[in-house]
């Protein structure tokens, strides 16, 4: 089926399907291809990690290529504020920790038992796969849980993910990036999530409505909290303090391992909307890369109409807008005029970085898993999630360039990147 769009006035159709099951992640008037979404929540979200009946195909994440070995911990992190989709509860988040560790402990499951249960769930509308035919629970991270963090002063970057998306389905790239000698810390938005699980098995599925202004602009503000509000726990874990609401354990050696004068934050979709508005606000945030989201909810951002004096990176994909592919860059101005708003009114350093033949959700783990599914994913289904371009080089260059910016904006060294030669990685290119 195809979605009308109403941009400035014009309409415009986006290549859609049932999958889209908030009428798109609508990244503040940017029609982005797809939002991954729990399942009602009058469906069961308990499932056991047994794989149904006839799973076959397990997905394997790509090894790691830091130098580093990586530990991982979830804390239950509880605001004083209320919430602003439930004003009679306090902000309660879920977040992970990746860190440079030990080899110590068991690796860590990619996907929950209960969230494996919702990617079953709306498997065969978002990837085409017939029921039953993946094992989700069965995958491990290269990560270890609990292991005791790896001596040093590790700068800390934040990632939040995109509208109705979940904060496991991006780990391949977080935890690359722990490897590299980095604090990761991912967020999930709570009741925009598509689903986030607290200890003792509570589930909050996604309930945030169709994604109309009003309620993009609720989900911009309760994100820019929850981001600050992470990054003053963060600062108890370096002063040794235990933020977690069931005050499980922290691992050994996590406090005094974080360099907060070093700070990075990076987001997919709405998360890259996210970061630039949280660097707006908090100048604690040092550096930050919007990956593919367009900056506005009711209107531009912040971000967009004053720039930043800090480095930010836009990377872009491409998108189909009335069968005709257009590069998302800040040289486009009908599509997403944002990005092309923003770029004279940054005054820090600024790179834009395309990748061609990419589409939005192959910057979630959806670029190395849609490929092992093989001939279960249709190939009209592929194009859509993860594009035309090459999934390994994709994740490679990923890897690579978003490592690079916090390893040049935060370690202060490298850079070769990014400089004015050659690009260093097939399929990408700067647009300026």
């Amino acid at each position: 089926m195809t979605l009308a769009i109403r941009q400035r006035g014009e309409i415009s159709t986006v290549r859609s399907s049932t999958v889209y099951r908030r009428a798109l992640a609508l990244t503040a008037g940017l029609a982005v291809a797809g939002t991954l979404l729990a399942p009602p929540a009058t469906a069961d979200t308990t499932t056991s990690g047994t794989a149904p009946a006839g799973a076959n195909v397990r997905i394997t994440m790509p090894p790691l290529t830091g130098h580093y070995p990586v530990g991982t911990t979830d804390l239950h992190l509880v605001d004083a504020r209320p919430d602003p989709w439930v004003p009679a509860e306090q902000r309660e988040l879920m977040v992970t920790v990746t860190y440079p560790a030990h080899r110590d402990g068991e690796r860590a499951a990619w996907l929950s038992p209960t969230v494996a249960g919702a990617i079953e769930e709306i498997g065969p509308d978002l990837l085409g796969v017939p029921p039953g035919s993946v094992d989700w629970a069965a995958t491990e991270r290269h990560t270890r849980t609990g292991a005791r963090a790896l001596r040093g002063d590790w700068p800390v970057v934040l990632f939040s993910h995109g509208f109705g998306g979940m904060r496991e389905l991006n780990a391949g790239l977080t935890d690359d990036l722990a490897s590299r000698g980095y604090v990761v810390v991912s967020i999930s938005h709570t009741h925009e999530a598509g689903v986030v699980e607290f200890p003792g098995g509570r589930v909050v599925p996604g309930s945030v409505g169709d994604p109309d202004p009003a309620a993009m602009r609720t989900a911009l503000e309760a994100r820019i909290a929850d981001s600050r509000f992470v990054l003053d726990q963060l600062e108890r874990v370096e002063r040794g303090e235990n933020p977690d609401a069931e005050h499980d354990p922290l691992p050994r050696g996590l406090a005094g391992a974080l360099d907060l004068s070093r700070v990075g934050i990076y987001g997919h979709s709405y998360g890259g909307f996210t970061a630039g508005e949280t660097m707006y606000r908090d100048r604690r945030f040092d550096a930050g890369i919007n990956v593919d989201g367009a900056m506005r909810s009711d209107e531009p951002g912040d971000v967009v109409k004053h720039g930043l004096d800090r480095p930010f990176m836009l990377v872009g994909a491409d998108f189909e807008v009335d069968g005709k592919v257009v590069a998302h860059s800040h040289q486009e101005t009908e599509f997403d005029p944002t990005w092309h708003q923003f770029w004279p009114n940054q005054r820090g350093w600024k790179r834009d970085l395309h990748f061609d033949g990419a589409a939005h959700l192959g910057f979630t783990d959806l670029q190395f898993a849609v490929p092992q599914l093989g001939d279960l994913v249709p190939p009209d289904k592929r194009r859509d999630l993860i594009g035309t371009i090459d999934a390994d080089r994709s994740m490679a260059a990923q890897r690579a360039y978003f490592a690079g910016f916090f390893d040049l904006h935060l370690k202060h060294r490298g850079g070769w990147l990014f400089d004015h030669g050659p690009v260093r990685h097939p399929d990408t290119r700067f647009i300026a």
